[in-house]
């Protein structure tokens, strides 16, 4: 027993070094060159990111993002949930993405692969290695190095947004798209929320905070919707681009 202890004590102060020298090393003074060499490199390297990121995604046609947890076990209903959305979009028409990690990201991409139709994924370069998930199309997936640019690919590229539950990568990309919507930087698109009881308190706040204090407009509700069943959500996408006499062109 005090081994183990000993263990935890001595990882957690390994842990604790690690992110000092971290900090240390953000705050350390760099000479000019070091300063220019650096931003250089990373402006080509974001401009890589972007050139790859629009090249393959603008001939993929009509996509739906799914976003939520990379901790979601097959088991979860919501994971289960995802994967029947995804195959029901693929019997619309659209494409899927996600961010082709585990979870509900792999529930979007198996059930697109199921259903026949486009699975990409947008992956990320992680301290803990996040790998795409086998259920993506070898030729859609995308590996970032930089969160930005890769929010920007789900945003151009997608025609909807499904949000199951998640933490705060999930929070991010739509409070993300919400803002980018709300200040008419972007075109309006249909944001889904699947999960009320999940989502109840975060939308319970929105409107006895938000809206009370006027920090946003009780329109701005609006933006969004609320469901609970796969075919719900679909119905969303469908139903907003139907009044425009839109419809996928796969």
């Amino acid at each position: 027993m005090k081994t183990r202890k000993k263990k935890i004590e001595e990882d957690l102060l390994k842990e604790a070094l690690e992110e000092e020298n971290k900090i240390r090393t953000a705050f350390k003074d760099k000479d000019w060159a070091e300063i220019k060499g650096a931003n250089s490199w990373m402006i080509f390297k974001v401009m890589s990111e972007f050139v790859e990121g629009m090249e393959k995604l603008a001939k993929i046609g009509p996509c739906v993002t799914i976003f939520g947890s990379a901790r979601t076990k097959p088991s979860n209903t919501y994971y289960k949930m995802a994967e029947e959305i995804a195959y029901k979009l693929v019997q619309h028409g659209y494409g899927v993405i996600t961010g082709g990690g585990p979870g509900i990201m792999e529930a979007g991409n198996k059930g697109a692969h199921r259903a026949g139709g486009k699975s990409v994924g947008l992956n990320i370069f992680l301290p803990f290695e996040q790998q795409g998930n086998i259920y993506i199309d070898k030729d859609k997936l995308i590996t970032f190095d930089y969160f930005f640019v890769r929010k920007v690919m789900f945003i151009k590229y997608s025609q909807g947004f499904i949000v199951m539950p998640g933490g705060f990568g999930t929070l991010d990309e739509l409070t993300e798209a919400l803002t980018l919507i709300q200040t008419k930087k972007i075109g309006r698109f249909p944001i889904v929320l699947v999960g009320k009881k999940y989502w109840q308190g975060l939308i319970d706040w929105i409107k006895k905070v938000l809206v009370t204090e006027k920090m946003i407009n009780e329109n701005d509700l609006e933006l969004f919707s609320v469901v609970d069943k796969p075919e719900d959500a679909v119905k969303v996408i469908e139903e907003f681009y139907s009044k425009y006499l839109l419809s996928p062109n796969f």
